[in-house]
């Protein structure tokens, strides 16, 4: 097992004088910790290092507010400081909220996908800073499900939200850090941008091969396996499938009281999908869709983490289950943003489309595949680890 530093290991241990003597401002949340597990804002704390206002992204400073619920501003009840909310009605910090600080840190643990509102909140964060000449450090991190160079679709313009809001792949295969630099090359971002590297991950690397202690990025993310799926069980929450939310397995369980696990789980297996088996199962969500009623379905077990490619695991999901139950399966309406949501997800609308007419996953993957290709090339000039 390798033993890896995270970006704020090595910032403690090399290069605290870039901090040091400045007034700082930290975008981080719960899962910034050492390789000692000390929160970041104690351990920079304990060096006297002189933080000045936190900014929150989705979840909060704690990771204690569920999904998509704003974040209050506040006081940090441990240290004192104030909380800028970056998950209400402000998604990029104000002018004033920069005005007290030197510097801008970044250290979040990001799970690799598209979805993960939290590199929408970087970008953010690096443009404001930007604009009020405030240099920017990310403290990079493992990407928890690999380096590899890409799964998915690209989302096009016109469906850009707080889900999807750059063209990149639904598995980006990207670090934090590189994605920061990404988004400055790519989108015209005038930030001054540095990444203070992890030591000892390789791209080949997943976080069960790191010396890491897995810390969950949200309430929701209980394990590496979690996250290694998620990419494509995620696109069930834009149906009326259960996820597995209000479960100890979310996205890793899918189901709903109108499904026959045990048919669900016969039609997966026998598409033989790459590192993975479905075992029928039965669940009870205690909150989100279907909760206290009996759900059948699904459980995804990882066997090889190596060869799972979950953006065609959940559209074999999907697909199979809108040809099993055409009564019952649905993709949620439209919402406040005018779109469904499994469109914001999917970055279009041709996904749903494509898999509530005849045509085959297969064909729907392969109409993505220049364009992956396109993104693969450019994600080329940012990689920063072999």
């Amino acid at each position: 097992m390798a033993r890896t530093k995270t970006g704020l290991d090595v910032l403690m241990e090399q290069k605290l004088d870039r901090v040091r003597g400045k007034r700082i401002g930290l975008v981080t949340n719960h899962s910034a910790v050492t390789r000692s597990l000390v929160h970041i804002v104690d351990a920079l704390n304990l060096l006297q290092v002189d933080i000045t206002a936190l900014f929150a992204p989705e979840h909060g400073i704690r990771g204690d507010i569920p999904a998509g619920v704003e974040v209050p501003n506040g006081i940090d009840e441990k240290t004192g400081i104030p909380i800028y909310s970056l998950y209400g009605r402000v998604r990029k910090p104000t002018r004033e909220m920069l005005q007290d600080i030197d510097l801008m840190l970044f250290d979040v643990q990001d799970i690799g996908c598209r979805f993960y509102t939290y590199i929408y909140t970087m970008s953010q964060v690096m443009q404001a800073c930007g604009e009020c000449n405030k240099p920017f450090i990310i403290l990079d991190r493992p990407n928890p499900i690999g380096g590899k160079a890409g799964e998915g679709n690209i989302p096009e313009k016109e469906f850009t939200s707080s889900v999807g809001l750059h063209p990149i792949a639904i598995r980006h295969g990207m670090t934090m850090g590189e994605l920061a630099l990404m988004f400055k090359g790519e989108c015209g971002f005038i930030t001054d941008v540095d990444v203070i590297m992890c030591l000892g991950w390789k791209r080949s690397m997943y976080f069960q091969d790191i010396e890491l202690s897995w810390v969950m990025p949200s309430p929701n993310m209980p394990t590496p396996d979690t996250a290694l799926l998620y990419p494509g069980t995620c696109l069930l929450e834009g149906t009326n499938v259960s996820e597995g939310r209000g479960t100890t397995r979310p996205f890793e369980l899918i189901g709903a009281p109108w499904i026959d696990g045990h048919a669900l789980a016969d039609r997966m297996n026998i598409l033989e999908l790459p590192g993975v088996s479905f075992r029928p199962t039965f669940f009870t969500p205690t909150t989100s869709k279907f909760a206290q009623e009996r759900c059948s379905g699904v459980q995804v077990h990882i066997f090889d983490r190596t060869a799972v490619e979950p953006v065609r695991i959940g559209l074999y999901l999907i697909k199979a289950m809108r040809f099993m139950y055409p009564d019952d399966f649905q993709f949620l309406p439209a919402g406040p943003a005018g779109k469904p949501f499994f469109d914001l997800l999917a970055g279009t609308d041709k996904m749903r489309l494509s898999l509530d007419s005849q045509e085959s996953v297969e064909t729907l993957i392969d109409s993505w595949y220049y364009d992956l290709c396109d993104f693969v090339s450019i994600r080329k000039k940012y990689l920063l680890y072999m």
